[in-house]
């Protein structure tokens, strides 16, 4: 089973992002779960999503303590709330934010980074702090659990407000093409 926490703020789209992703593998022929975390959720609180996939069918719906990938689709979450708590070994994060790696504080369990600057991207594209397709991009360059074209299919497939399809589509692209992708070597002490 793999599993994904999603953390961000409220209205930028972390519950949609589970529920995209989640589809997308199903398109995948995966079993996978969205499941959203509903507490004092308002506009710029921190907010926490999340889902599972797997190749056999899925009974497990409780929240994830343990996750194989984090992703954080907002660059300030981290301040205020424990992003990496659980992270399996070894995990991947990937990460909106205009920082190099090297001013990233990391624990030792991260071993793979996606870095996307998806702040600047979403204001280029939507004019305002969006950055759950992009981020849905940037999963997919980072981890390869999902392909691009799932994704593209299920933003194409839902209902977008205004012209907001294009928008998305876009969104998604650059997101995937935008995000540098490190892999951290850690030495290993007896």
């Amino acid at each position: 089973m793999y599993e994904v926490r999603i953390h961000g703020r409220g209205g930028q789209g972390a519950v949609l992002a589970a529920e995209l992703l989640a589809t997308a593998l199903v398109i995948e022929g995966k079993y996978a779960v969205s499941i959203p975390s509903f507490g004092f959720e308002r506009r710029g609180a921190p907010v926490v999503s999340f889902m599972r996939c797997s190749d056999r069918e899925i009974r497990q719906l409780t929240n994830i303590y343990h996750p194989d990938c984090i992703i954080c689709v907002d660059p300030t979450v981290a301040n205020s709330v424990d992003i990496f708590a659980g992270l399996k070994p070894g995990g991947a994060l990937v990460q909106a934010t205009s920082r190099p790696l090297e001013e990233l504080h990391l624990p030792a369990t991260v071993g793979t980074v996606g870095l996307c600057d998806a702040v600047r991207i979403a204001n280029e594209i939507f004019g305002r702090l969006i950055t759950n397709t992009l981020m849905l991009g940037a999963f997919a360059r980072t981890t390869g659990v999902v392909s691009l074209e799932a994704l593209k299919q299920v933003i194409e497939e839902s209902d977008f407000r205004d012209a907001g399809l294009k928008q998305n589509l876009t969104a998604l692209e650059r997101g995937y093409t935008e995000t540098v992708v490190h892999t951290i070597e850690r030495s290993v002490t007896a």
